[in-house]
């Protein structure tokens, strides 16, 4: 069945403008600018790592004494208050970058002022800077004044942006790639998604269409599947899968730009130095601001029903894998675990995941481990 859009090019053409416009307000944030959120609440937006002295005087000028700092739960919490579930806003009489960066990022924060519910203005806000992978905390200065060049943006925009995207979806390259575990194996590229970042399916082997294919979804892990790093099993699950397949009938491995469970690389190694100050991995995430888990499947299930795939065996230790193949309509005929070395390093990690977010891992035997 065709969308309402396909059947109506204006309302397509709007739709089109309206991924524009996010895309380059994601551009803006990331750079560190302000971006106008227009619509029933309108506020300027501006990422808190982004914070200097000349746009601190820039927005101070527009603001006057309404600025606030926008703090999604996890960080509230944080911050003291225990029982807080949804975001929201601590003023900012002045844009002191010293009392931002405490509220923002450091663990020795304290809440210093009332916080106020976060608005539907503020709540776009926080999700462009999702979007944008920055630190989840923003500085929001209320109604429609911007510095002049501000780019401007809708926030039925932003929120539409991630199912937009997944729609969207399309292969743009393929070529056979021979692996050392997997020397008959094919690189499938797919530009949409996750915001301006591509995807790739790698097809091993001839895995049979027919019937249930089997598969990885395995998230980017830069410290990891290239350099090693002993803090988690991840380069050991992809290069395990990739070889099993090969000698198993073939599969496929999606490999999903989802760096640090959907929070971006700077985040995450944030994260690892919290990490490093005693925290586990989901500590350090919800002191950053961030839930168990920010990835999105859905735009995998679509890669792999453009591939041909209808039918699942996955290899993963996450429920919520196959819980996402499933709703997006995928049959997942099996789940197999997808192991990785257990190490001194990565034992306090894997079993946060165990306990915290409910992975298949069965660590019992190396209990003796000094985590």
């Amino acid at each position: 069945m065709q969308s309402s859009s396909s059947l109506d090019p204006v309302a397509g053409r709007e739709q089109g403008q309206a991924q524009i416009d996010v895309e380059r307000a994601l551009a803006e944030i990331r750079a560190g600018r302000p971006v106008a959120l227009r619509g029933g609440d309108p506020v300027l937006a501006l990422s808190a790592e982004a914070l200097d002295a000349a746009t601190a005087a820039t927005l101070s000028a527009l603001a006057g004494a309404g600025a606030r700092l926008v703090l999604p739960a996890p960080r509230l919490r944080r911050l003291g208050l225990a029982d807080r579930t949804e975001a929201g806003a601590v003023a900012l009489p002045t844009l002191d970058p010293a009392r931002i960066e405490t509220l923002a990022l450091r663990l020795d924060g304290r809440i210093d002022a009332p916080v106020a519910p976060a608005s539907a203005g503020d709540a776009a806000a926080l999700a462009l800077m999702a979007l944008a992978q920055v630190l989840p905390a923003v500085i929001v200065v209320p109604g429609e004044a911007a510095p002049p060049g501000s780019l401007a943006v809708t926030a039925d925009a932003v929120f539409a942006y991630p199912r937009r995207q997944a729609a969207g979806l399309r292969p743009v390259s393929r070529a056979p790639v021979p692996l050392a575990s997997a020397p008959d194996s094919e690189f499938v590229v797919f530009r949409g998604g996750e915001g301006l970042r591509d995807q790739v399916a790698v097809v091993i082997g001839r895995p049979d269409f027919s019937g249930p294919v089997a598969v990885r979804l395995h998230s980017a892990c830069l410290t990891g599947d290239l350099f090693g790093s002993l803090k988690c099993d991840c380069g050991d699950q992809l290069r395990g899968t990739a070889g099993w397949m090969a000698q198993s009938g073939g599969g496929i491995v999606l490999y999903l730009d989802q760096e640090g469970r959907g929070n971006g690389l700077a985040n995450k190694i944030r994260a690892y130095d919290l990490q490093a100050r005693g925290l586990d991995t989901y500590e350090a995430d919800e002191a950053l601001g961030f839930g168990l888990d920010q990835r999105r499947f859905d735009f995998a299930a679509a890669m792999l029903k453009a591939l041909g795939v209808t039918s699942v065996r996955l290899l993963s230790n996450n429920p919520e894998k196959a819980a996402s193949l499933e709703a997006a309509g995928l049959t997942v005929v099996e789940t197999q675990r997808a192991l990785g070395r257990v190490t001194p390093e990565n034992i306090r990690y894997l079993t946060a995941k165990r306990d915290r977010a409910g992975h298949a891992l069965d660590l019992d035997a190396f209990a003796c481990l000094d985590v």
